[in-house]
């Protein structure tokens, strides 16, 4: 086996064994076995460690490989996006998790149950459920391939194989403390890839034999530092980019029952918001040295004459393999990716059980049910990961937000009605705007560039929440006067 299988495979097997150790002092610390430790950790979370602990479940490896890479293409741009989650945050803090708080709900869409009804209970349950798995699947995928191409594949182990070991070692340590476990493995995956991202700069750096300064000089320097683009044609125009990051953020944050499931293990509701201000905070700084990084490594790509990967996901694996950046940064790369293979499934899995079990069975109490819902999940995890890999194009962290758009919609449309409207629809029908809206933007998504010459961006999700609400606003039922009454 090459030197660097073997560093990469000792990090895999040491990272498990710690992140085990984590699991079981944090389980520990409370009753972890009941459905109320794993559905809200009894509620007793304080709230920094939620808050650093969200940090891996959304920037994860996905971002750690993506990002840089995608600074070729739309240079610094993204950061727009970036200046847009700011705000969105501070929309998921002050307007929903105040609902959620106020209703005492362990599921979120328990509330458009009690807005409309059981059908649009569970229809957004199910796009929460289509939704969380797609969006899993394609950031454990990213992070499965590495270490299959790089531990796996030199031992004759098929992808297949590689991917049910990943997802058999988080189902291992979710199991049985769900929401409780994970405050604490999610701190520690935060941590490992904090250090990864510091280690992999450090590396940068020294492969490029240059100080901090001549790297913002490097940086500052090169057409792909450009951060603003202001022609409104381009799908990476400000006001797109700005607006469509507010409401990535309230929908993949606010409306996903796996954020806000770690919101709700806080004690109360300031704290929740304090975690959610403060991690929203984070993602416009990392992002930012991810994308210089990312110039970094095309200027050390540059320099030595290596060939550009055909996609922009494997320019820092290249530059591993290719040992620019030193034969040590394997075990911060290792330790991020691994990280990344876990923080991205073991929230998901925890999250879509407790969907599962509340709003379709409507059975938080049994565990017995938990249990088997929670390995059913993985096993369907482990499907849509392996039909990702079939199927899947481009840019991964693209594709997810892609996916977001058609997916999330439909929740948009079916929070914004009952938030902003008093009044109250035929609940049957829910399922059918639900799925026309969606089908109706991808139709249009297709035919703009020929009608219109536009091209749609992420802004297709508010279109998308627009037509749902839309169609729930034409299922409205008619006032009940008071003479009607009597």
């Amino acid at each position: 086996m090459p030197l660097f299988s073997i560093i990469v495979l000792s990090t895999l097997v040491l990272y498990f064994l710690l992140l085990m150790g984590v699991s079981r002092w944090g389980t520990r610390r409370t009753d972890a076995t009941s459905n109320e430790a794993f559905f809200r950790a009894h509620r007793r979370a304080p709230w920094p460690l939620v808050a650093v602990g969200m940090i891996a479940g959304s920037i994860s490896g996905v971002t750690l490989i993506s990002v840089p890479g995608w600074v070729a293409g739309i240079g610094m741009t993204y950061l727009q996006m970036c200046m847009g989650y700011i705000l969105g945050y501070v929309a998921v803090a002050f307007l929903l998790l105040p609902l959620y708080y106020r209703l005492n709900l362990t599921s979120i869409y328990a509330y458009l149950g009690q807005r409309f009804g059981l059908t649009a209970h569970r229809t957004g349950a199910l796009f929460f459920l289509l939704s969380k798995l797609t969006g899993a699947a394609a950031r454990l995928y990213l992070a499965t391939l590495v270490l299959h191409t790089f531990v796996a594949a030199p031992l004759g182990i098929p992808l297949p194989l590689t991917t049910a070991v990943c997802l058999l070692l988080i189902w291992a340590y979710t199991r049985r403390s769900g929401q409780a476990g994970l405050l604490y493995t999610d701190v520690f995956q935060t941590l490992m890839l904090l250090l990864a991202l510091v280690g992999i700069t450090a590396a940068t750096l020294h492969a490029l034999r240059i100080s901090p300064v001549e790297a913002w000089r490097i940086i500052a320097d090169s057409p792909m530092s450009r951060v603003f683009e202001w022609d409104a044609g381009s799908t990476q125009s400000f006001w797109r980019q700005f607006v469509s990051g507010i409401f990535i953020v309230i929908v993949m944050t606010g409306l996903d029952q796996d954020m806000m499931q770690k919101n709700l293990t806080c004690r109360d509701l300031p704290s929740a918001q304090k975690d959610m201000c403060l991690y929203g905070l984070t993602f416009l700084p990392i992002n930012a040295l991810l994308l210089a990084l990312g110039v970094l490594f095309y200027h050390l790509a540059a320099l030595h004459g290596i060939s550009l990967p055909a996609k922009a996901d494997q320019l820092l694996p290249t530059l591993i393999v290719s040992g620019q950046l030193g034969m040590w940064v394997i075990v911060p790369f290792s330790i991020g990716i691994v990280a990344a293979a876990f923080s991205a499934a073991d929230g998901a899995l925890t999250a879509l059980t407790t969907s599962v079990c509340i709003d379709f069975f409507r059975r938080p109490d049994d565990q017995r049910l938990r249990r088997r819902v929670h390995f059913v999940i993985a096993l369907l995890c482990y499907l849509c990961l392996l039909l990702f890999h079939a199927v899947g194009r481009g840019s991964i962290i693209n594709t997810i937000f892609v996916l977001a758009s058609y997916t999330y919609g439909p929740l948009l449309g079916l929070f914004f009605y009952g938030l902003y409207t008093r009044r109250q629809v035929c609940d049957r029908w829910v399922p059918l705007v639900a799925v026309l809206a969606p089908t109706l933007c991808l139709a249009l998504d297709h035919y703009a560039p020929l009608w219109w010459n536009y091209t749609f961006g992420y802004e297709l999700l508010l279109l998308n929440g627009a037509l749902t609400a839309f169609g729930l606003w034409l299922l409205r039922k008619p006032k009940v006067t008071a003479l009607a009454v009597r």
